[in-house]
């Protein structure tokens, strides 16, 4: 039992627990959970109450046109998440550093405790609202550049007027976002310098670059209503790539129209001794791009009834189990 034990503390000294962005839902997310866990219905019961629909009815019902839209993917994907560590945190979970993709710091928020589950939900409604507008008024799309290393896609980018880098994803995994016609540019130039394929991704708009400027005033009084606290454990952000524990209306405001830097982000972490990684919430989007970052760092998921059984099975994340 001792060793069992110090092999937790030096995990919780060690552990990132890490939470998905939009992207990674997908019809049916979390309702296995729900139908074996009283607290995962329970949050998404929760979610349903603040946003005035059925939020286990949409995962498990609804559309993946549906499911897909900002406006709706934004806020089931943080009931999901935020679910799963809530499953977690009751059943002896310790860590030492919460991070997100994206939407994903919303998550990560709720779980170092900077800010209420319920505010969390509304200002994600509100943000996916917001950013929809604005690709309504400021239309665009994403791509994402393959085979290029981030500075030969930073160079093409200040190159190319309408274009910006909007997510650092991996090693030779860049997304930029822009206007059409400047995707397509920027698609024909990256080709020529090598890049393996540029794929175009099926979002609604430009995100993470200043085309989503017109969300910031709405939003901006929303996150300042929003009452916050110091997070403990420890917030990492992957938009400054540097631990916040204040400012947070300032900061979510410049994530919106700035890169997620999630490749700076990991090999920041593990520079600084946090060589395991987690993550809590829908798919195994961030737990693919770790592996390629970082691939001697410990790496686990719970995204489902199947991978939390495996998690509470290894018995080295749960001080309980």
């Amino acid at each position: 039992m001792s060793h069992e034990v110090g092999t937790v503390a030096r995990l919780v000294d060690r552990l990132v627990v890490m939470f998905p962005g939009q992207g990674s839902q997908s019809v049916g997310m979390g309702c296995d959970l729900c139908a074996a866990d009283p607290l995962m219905r329970e949050t998404y019961v929760r979610a349903s109450d603040v946003l005035g629909y059925d939020v286990e009815g949409l995962c498990s019902e609804g559309s993946a046109e549906q499911l897909g839209r900002t406006d709706f993917a934004q806020p089931a994907l943080l009931a999901a998440s935020v679910g799963m560590f809530r499953m977690l945190q009751r059943d002896g979970l310790r860590f030492s550093v919460g991070m997100g993709h994206s939407l994903g710091e919303f998550s990560a928020l709720v779980a170092t405790g900077a800010v209420g589950f319920e505010d969390a939900l509304r200002l994600v409604r509100r943000r996916g609202d917001e950013m929809l507008h604005a690709a309504e008024a400021n239309p665009g799309g994403m791509a994402a550049v393959i085979g290029l290393d981030d500075a030969a896609v930073e160079a093409l980018c200040a190159e190319q007027d309408g274009v910006w880098p909007a997510n650092f994803n991996s090693p030779g995994q860049v997304v930029v976002s822009g206007r059409e016609a400047a995707l397509h540019d920027l698609a024909e130039k990256a080709k020529a310098a090598g890049a393996r394929r540029v794929i175009p991704l099926a979002v609604s708009g430009a995100f993470h670059s200043p085309l989503v400027e017109p969300a910031l005033g709405p939003l901006k009084l929303a996150f300042e209503r929003t009452p916050w606290r110091a997070p403990d454990p420890g917030f990492f952000s992957t938009s400054s790539v540097a631990f916040e524990s204040a400012g947070f209306p300032e900061l979510l405001q410049r994530q919106l129209v700035s890169p997620v830097r999630f490749t700076q982000s990991v090999k920041s972490l593990c520079a600084a001794g946090y060589d395991s990684f987690m993550e809590v919430g829908p798919g195994a989007v961030l737990t693919g791009l770790v592996k390629r970052i970082q691939p001697q760092a410990e790496v686990v998921r719970v995204s489902d009834a199947e991978t939390y059984a495996a998690v509470r099975a290894d018995g080295r994340y749960l001080e309980d189990t």
